[in-house]
């Protein structure tokens, strides 16, 4: 009898594999593998097997197995020319089923030979990894005993069958008979999450980068009562989101395994105990049960440092670079990782470089010398290295190819994304004396942002932010870094003038490949975001209004619509709900402290406010027949729509609905908003006496048209602005403007202008919140003279917002040097440096100018 398929058939009806529509038992398997053992044929064949996260898959895999053959598992759908040309399989299984290509093996294949693993990632060579039996078993035993699995879990697949990591998930599982739960979707997608939660599952494994879209998901916040533990490996994770999903997992009931591991050792070398993850999040912890590390120092490392050796039962037979290396035997005794590290007296390892052309990014292993050799064929000249978590690239001005076009060029290579690569352009590559490359000098060249007036993009963020530039992550993006609307205002318009245009979503990218995006292109014509130029057409229409200079009114419930825009743009960032929550509270205090503030001195000075106004509650304290109670209008709505939304927020089962679909909770919102507008029945709501319910629908549009990302979404929220305007205002004129306005921000997401123009609406913009808290005040002073009175209303808050930028740059100087500040910008910059910079947590846009001016 096969011993694969007794083992599994050990197991009884235990339930084996778990898919979207059936489920299927240990000895249903067993069947199912023997017949695909069979229908590979009693000869030993090398089999290249198309893998997905499917039945199909893991029963050929396994028949595989039992029946002696070597299989090759690839990402199904990739290209496989280069290995089908190089070792010509036998067998080729994809989604149609068993294609034999000939009779009889042409290979020589040794008789502990079980399996070949892809160890470069995407960039296609075919040198290849040799597995043998005892390999992956003794890795499966060592994986499910430090993990304590049991026939009692199920683990979920995030990860492909054709990467060692995911495919070590498997092994490890079906030799404890716990359940696996087949399926090739992502942990974005609600189907995942009802899959994993219905079938009760109690484990999944996730790369680095899975973890960040779990953060975008609300994953903290989410109910699952059956997990018990997650791991994490394929590439090292910030420490301080190690520590915070260890936390996570203490306060929720599970664990987290930070595991550390190589194709070449059948996927696992390292392991970190969960209970250390909190005080230890930076290293790799200890070796596997059965493996041993140990370090070999060398001459170009510091005492106590060196290469990474590791020793155990599942390091490979040797590498395979031609059909010939398939019939040897082992050809090595230990593993050297080419990894720099180093050991702490608590027996812990801690990675500390590469001394290798081999990086990983994003779960993939990439071999640069490759890549280099790929971008050649493609007719570019380059030096590849990596810096961090980044590749470093070079590349001959051939007076053809941008930077950019560089950029997205090796991205595509070496299959990671965009912002992972910074390129530059040389006219010679760089060369030591010895003629061998100077990576270093790669690094160098690649880290000068290619400004072509030498403007520094990081000097730039910290003047508009005012923060210190060294504390600047330019792994960080404009929201990481503590922007909010005043900030994005300023920060477009001079990031325009840098680069010559905005690359969409430029606000959250990382500032690194922001740099690396745009090559600057100085023209007499700007790019203006539609969005600031609505605010600066909008203030100047409300004090033009105001000051009775012209009458053109609507432009105040544009700017609730804009609002409602940045608060779906910046505030529903992908953060942990309890981080949603501390932004949005800074949020309310944005447009609350300078309301209140004004409010104060005018009451002292004159006798425009009433008390109720230093409550931002006029509308529902009074007293409703004084000039009051329409002056800040705008203000008041805003501020209790942000306190109505944040304790919405505050549920999870809302924050997890409005993290899987964005546009469907904005919309909902929206039907919400129209109820409302209507006052239909059951509401029993007065037009007057609650106005500010019914202006939300204005604020949930704009909402909504930021979540809007199809065509048909778009189209769904024009024609809601169509309907609900009709009648609105009894007045056509105005609901023609306030549409027109909609449709510019739903529509078009920017405008081309004079540079002078653009720089124009940037100034308006940002001080668009102090002219309108101040010019109520200010145009009267001039009496007749409307239009001086509106210029220098325009101008006394253009003033006020440079002087209060400049405290704030000073506050927050003093609050660098000292490590304390004072008064709301300084607590802002300190929370933004501990939480955003250093945990890349996403902080909200304030919008703090999510005000306008009143509806007369």
């Amino acid at each position: 009898m096969n011993p694969i398929v007794e083992a599994l058939r050990a197991h009884g009806d235990r339930i084996a594999v778990v898919t979207d529509t059936q489920q299927v038992s240990y000895s249903t398997l067993a069947d199912l593998v023997s017949q695909a053992s069979t229908a590979l044929g009693p000869e030993r064949r090398l089999v290249l097997l198309e893998a997905r996260n499917d039945l199909p898959t893991l029963v050929h895999y396994l028949g595989a197995l039992a029946g002696g053959h070597v299989s090759m598992p690839v990402p199904a759908g990739g290209d496989h020319r280069e290995i089908l040309r190089t070792y010509s399989p036998d067998t080729v299984i994809d989604a149609a089923g068993i294609h034999h290509r000939r009779a009889h093996s042409t290979h020589r294949l040794h008789d502990d030979l079980a399996l070949l693993m892809s160890t470069s990632g995407s960039t296609g060579s075919p040198k290849l990894v040799r597995l043998s039996h005892t390999n992956l078993a003794s890795n499966a035993a060592a994986i499910a005993e430090y993990l304590g699995i049991s026939e009692t879990d199920r683990a979920a697949t995030t990860l492909p069958m054709s990467y060692c990591y995911g495919l070590s998930v498997v092994n490890s599982h079906l030799l404890r008979g716990a359940a696996l739960i087949l399926t090739d979707r992502s942990v974005v997608d609600d189907e995942f999450w009802d899959l994993f939660t219905r079938h009760r599952a109690t484990t999944f494994a996730g790369v680095p980068h899975t973890f960040e879209l779990l953060d975008r998901i609300g994953f903290d916040s989410m109910d699952l009562p059956h997990l018990r533990y997650i791991t994490q490996a394929g590439g090292q994770m910030a420490p301080d989101r190690v520590r915070r999903f260890a936390a996570l997992g203490e306060r929720r009931g599970w664990q987290l395994f930070v595991m550390y591991g190589a194709t070449e050792a059948t996927a696992r070398i390292a392991y970190l105990p969960p209970e250390l993850a909190l005080s230890h999040p930076e290293t790799i912890g200890r070796a596997i049960p059965g493996g041993s590390l140990s370090i070999r120092p060398g001459a170009a490392w510091p005492d106590g440092t060196g290469e990474l050796i590791y020793r155990g039962a599942n390091v490979m037979l040797g590498y395979a670079q031609q059909p010939e290396d398939l019939a040897l035997g082992a050809s090595v005794e230990e593993l050297r990782t080419g990894d720099i590290a180093r050991c702490g007296p608590d027996g812990l390892y801690q990675i500390i470089g590469r001394s290798s052309r081999f990086v990983k990014l994003f779960g993939l292993r990439i071999d640069l010398d490759r890549l280099q050799a790929a971008l050649a064929d493609r007719g570019v000249t380059v030096l590849c290295t990596d810096d961090g978590d980044t590749l470093a690239v070079a590349a001959v001005d051939a007076g053809g190819a941008t930077a950019s076009d560089v950029q997205q060029l090796t991205a595509i290579a070496a299959g990671v994304p965009a912002g992972a690569v910074r390129a530059v352009l040389v006219a010679e590559l760089p060369r030591l004396v010895s003629g061998k490359p100077d990576y270093a000098a790669v690094r160098t060249l690649a880290a000068e942002p290619p400004f072509s007036d030498g403007s520094d993009l990081r000097e730039m963020f910290a003047d508009v932010l005012h923060l210190p530039a060294e504390s600047i992550d330019r792994d960080a993006s404009f929201v990481d870094l503590g922007g909010n609307s005043l900030s994005y205002v300023a920060m477009s318009v001079r990031l325009e003038r840098a680069l010559g245009r905005l690359p969409k979503d430029w606000h959250r990218m990382a500032l690194r490949e922001l740099e690396y995006s745009c090559t600057p292109r100085p023209r007499r014509r700007a790019t203006v975001e539609t969005s600031v130029a609505l605010r600066a057409a909008a203030i100047v229409l409300i004090v033009g209004s105001h000051a009775e200079l012209f009458a053109l009114w609507g432009g105040a419930h544009v700017l609730l619509g804009v609002a409602g825009y940045n608060f779906g743009r910046f505030c529903l960032t992908p953060v942990p709900r309890l981080t949603r929550l501390r932004h949005l509270r800074n949020t309310m205090a944005w447009i609350a402290v300078p309301s209140i503030a004004w409010v104060a001195i005018a009451l002292i000075l004159t006798d425009d406010y009433h008390a109720s106004n230093l409550l931002l509650a006029n509308k529902f304290l009074g007293p409703h027949d004084s000039m009051t109670a329409g002056r800040l209008w705008f203000v008041e709505v805003l501020f209790w729509i942000l306190v109505a939304l944040t304790a919405v927020c505050a549920l999870p089962g809302a924050d997890r609905w409005e993290r899987r679909r964005p546009f469907a909770f904005a919309a909902a919102f929206l039907a919400l908003g129209l109820v409302l507008r209507y006052d239909l029945p059951g509401f029993g709501l007065g037009r007057d006496a609650w106005f500010t319910v019914l202006a939300f629908w204005f604020f949930a549009a704009g909402w909504a048209a930021a979540k809007a990302t199809a065509t048909w979404q778009r189209v769904i929220v024009t024609l809601v602005l169509v309907v609900g305007l009709h009648g609105y205002f009894n007045n056509s004129g105005r609901e023609t403007l306030v549409l027109a306005g909609f449709a510019l921000l739903i529509w078009l997401p920017a405008l081309r202008c004079p540079a002078v123009v653009a720089t124009g609406c940037g100034i308006l913009a940002e001080a668009s919140l102090y002219i309108y808290l101040t010019h109520y005040q200010i145009y009267p002073l001039f009496g007749d003279h409307r239009v001086i009175g509106v210029l220098a209303a325009l101008i006394a808050g253009v003033a006020l917002t440079y002087v209060v930028n400049a405290a704030r740059k000073y506050v927050a100087s003093v609050a660098a040097g000292s490590g304390h500040g004072y008064g709301l910008r300084s607590w802002c910059a300190l929370v933004t440096r501990r939480f955003s910079i250093r945990k890349r947590r996403r902080p909200c846009d304030a919008d703090s100018e999510l005000w306008t001016a009143g509806r007369r």
